[in-house]
């Protein structure tokens, strides 16, 4: 029983309750937003992801890297639950975690 209590963490949360509703990876940030409302807090960055592919030979390399828009958003429900900490690229949920209690 408590290795399932700690599954949700090790692994990732995929889903995230607002209201009666559930929010779930994939879904896209108007969506969240909808259902959600307003986050207390966004943060924005932009990060480089890519590859560079080599030859065996070492007569071609290819370098492919693309920009990501990442948002961090987080959610506070209140004084009695985890704060939620969600993750977008590029518009999509890739991440929610936990945070420490809301104030």
């Amino acid at each position: 029983m408590i290795l399932l209590t700690y599954a949700g963490t090790a692994f990732g949360i995929s889903t995230m309750r607002c209201g009666h509703n559930l929010i779930e990876l994939q879904d896209d940030k108007y969506t969240v937003l909808e259902i959600c409302g307003e986050p207390e807090y966004i943060s924005y960055r932009t990060k480089i992801v890519g590859s560079i592919l080599h030859h065996p030979r070492r007569t071609l390399d290819i370098q492919q890297f693309e920009e990501v828009q990442v948002e961090e958003w987080v959610y506070n429900f209140g004084r009695n639950r985890i704060k939620q900490l969600l993750r977008f690229e590029n518009g999509i949920l890739v991440e929610i975690s936990d945070l420490q209690r809301g104030r």
